[in-house]
């Protein structure tokens, strides 16, 4: 699993480090996503915000915007989308960028602590199907856009399985220890190519996700999400290569 191979942080990157680079963001509108879209964006990425809320897309469309940025808005909802639907933005990526660089997943779904007993069949299926499923979709789809670029990365957001694969952590708990795995394995069968797989295991941040499970009010852990923005920059930047197959700790 990638969780034995855990890094930590290490210094913020380099102003322009992802300059010319073209950056799909998956769950551009959440907590990390959106922090990270705009990192990205200043570090001098094409930025491609992807999420099922469109207000809440178009609302970190303008803050790049502001700051001068360009990005590209995709709205898709991970949890009824189909490969074909994945075929066609990887299609649409290309055909209007001319190429692909790098993938951030930051989408996620948690209902909340259950019992594995009284979770609802429809909701267990979902929370897996969203939170590792589309993930692989989604970046099998990207494939043959990345293999084309000279130096490709995929970032999966993981909320490490030591933290997670727990009682009452339920399929988010489950998805999250296969995230691990798939980093490990996909890596592994990448390693001749010019793509490289890594997870990202933020620390403790504010964000709805996480107040599920986590009383706010005394959460004195956790902190702005726009902590472990550059951490994420890094990483699909060229630097980020010394940490290919690893969980990144942020």
């Amino acid at each position: 699993m990638a969780s034995d191979r855990m890094t930590s942080a290490s210094p913020a990157p380099a102003p322009e480090v992802l300059q010319g680079r073209v950056i799909l963001i998956v769950g551009a509108h959440g907590a990390l996503g959106r922090a990270s879209a705009l990192a990205c964006a200043a570090a001098g990425a094409q930025v491609v915000l992807l999420g099922r809320k469109v207000p809440k897309l178009n609302r970190v469309y303008d803050a790049i915007a502001r700051e001068g940025g360009e990005p590209l808005l995709y709205p898709l909802d991970l949890e009824g989308a189909t490969p074909a639907d994945y075929a066609e933005m990887a299609e649409r990526i290309g055909g209007t960028l001319g190429r692909l660089d790098g993938i951030l997943h930051c989408a996620a779904d948690f209902p909340g602590l259950t019992p594995l007993e009284h979770v609802d069949p429809g909701v267990f299926a979902r929370v897996l199907h969203v939170d590792l499923t589309a993930r692989w979709w989604l970046t099998q789809a990207c494939l043959p856009l990345l293999r084309a670029a000279p130096d490709a990365a995929v970032v999966f957001a993981i909320d490490p399985p030591d933290r997670t694969v727990h009682p009452y952590w339920g399929a988010y708990g489950i998805a999250q220890a296969g995230n691990a795995a798939l980093v490990s394995m996909l890596d592994g069968e990448l390693a001749s190519t010019s793509v490289r797989v890594c997870g990202f295991a933020p620390g403790p941040m504010r964000s709805p996700l996480r107040a599920k499970a986590f009383v706010e009010d005394g959460d004195a852990a956790a902190v702005d999400p726009g902590a472990h923005a550059p951490a994420c920059v890094m990483l699909l930047s060229a630097a980020g290569a010394e940490h290919r197959g690893e969980l990144f700790a942020g």
